[in-house]
């Protein structure tokens, strides 16, 4: 009995005296590592999503090594748009926006450069048009290689869309100013097609805007503010939202002299909360255009999503995702699911 007594003394001394120092310097060093960097959020999810699936990540272990998006031949050249495409208008410009586009974030292979130059260019050359990123993703530069390769190859820079975000942590009218610069030297394009409020706030990280004393919705204004004259010069075609509600959405209507809500882009599915649905439905009736992410149910997909639709797939002979995909559509909405396959 006393033997085992000691033995228990002795795993709470290594608990304590070894085993919990040292995981608290590997999350310290962890922490200290993400906090050097310009996007210390980005950063987290291009480390944890790949080791969410048991992929190494890139961004440790070097671009190009992962399994996934094939080489683009050589001499592969575009091919037709889809057959009637379909389009929203966008309030202000007057610009088109294709449908059906193409996410850049959230899945393993979009962390890895190679991939993503590779995704973007077959997606491109195969007849897609419409590209959405953000600078949280931190893929920028390899969509915008992307991007002029298929260009090089013959495909217009006014057919192509480009969406980006900015993040909370750089509201303010200067940070605004000099991360959409940033964008355009990321992506090599003299003009995004539009550029979104990626949310309402950064919740504790900070901006230099809050910094300052200012609150998130002063952040919001200015940096509103900023993306409008950028608007206005030609560097930024339409300027919209990402996540936010209906009042969040006033707050920037009820501005004078800045850029019309052209876009809000949520997360949407059948089975959102009443509120996403409340937000859509004030959105159509203010002539916003709404963007559906996770169109396919995103965490519902492999529980709820699957289980309500599975009958109907069966009947109709068309796949969950199909059905998921045509009712966000025939809803109005715009649809960017992400996928790094060309088939």
């Amino acid at each position: 009995e006393h033997q085992k007594h000691l033995t228990k003394m002795g795993i709470k001394s290594i608990l304590l005296w070894r085993i919990l120092p040292t995981i608290t310097l590997l999350v310290a060093a962890f922490l200290g590592y993400l906090a050097q960097h310009e996007l210390p959020l980005g950063l987290f999810f291009t480390l944890i999503i790949p080791l969410s699936k048991g992929v190494p990540p890139p961004q440790i272990f070097g671009h190009g090594k992962m399994k996934g998006t094939p080489e683009v031949p050589d001499d592969f050249t575009p091919q037709p748009r889809p057959k009637n495409e379909l389009f929203v208008t966008l309030p202000g410009s007057g610009d088109l926006m294709p449908q059906n586009g193409v996410g850049m974030c959230c899945r393993p292979t979009a962390y890895d450069d190679e991939l993503v130059y590779r995704s973007t260019l077959w997606y491109l050359l195969l007849g897609g048009r419409h590209i959405d990123g953000a600078q949280l993703y931190l893929n920028s530069k390899a969509v915008g290689r992307g991007i002029r390769e298929a260009i090089r190859r013959g495909i217009k820079r006014e057919e192509i869309f480009v969406t980006s975000k900015i993040f909370p942590t750089h509201f303010g009218y200067e940070t605004a100013i000099n991360a959409v610069q940033k964008e355009l030297d990321d992506l090599g394009l003299d003009y995004i097609d539009l550029f979104l409020l990626h949310f309402p706030s950064s919740g504790p990280l900070r901006s230099p805007c809050s910094k300052e004393g200012k609150g998130p919705s002063e952040c919001r204004k200015e940096t509103w503010q900023a993306l409008s004259e950028l608007r206005n010069k030609g560097l930024i075609r339409n300027v919209g939202v990402s996540n936010f509600v209906v009042k969040h959405i006033q707050e920037l209507e009820a501005m004078s002299n800045v850029a019309p809500v052209a876009n809000n882009q949520i997360s949407f599915h059948p089975f959102v909360p009443e509120e996403t649905m409340e937000t859509v439905e004030y959105c159509q009736k203010q002539n916003i255009t709404v963007t559906a992410y996770s169109p396919l149910g995103g965490m519902y997909q492999r529980y709820l999503v699957y289980e309500k639709l599975a009958g109907l797939s069966t009947k109709i002979g068309k796949s969950v995702s199909q059905i998921m995909l045509r009712w966000a559509i025939q809803s109005g909405c715009v649809v960017i699911p992400g996928t790094g396959n060309p088939k």
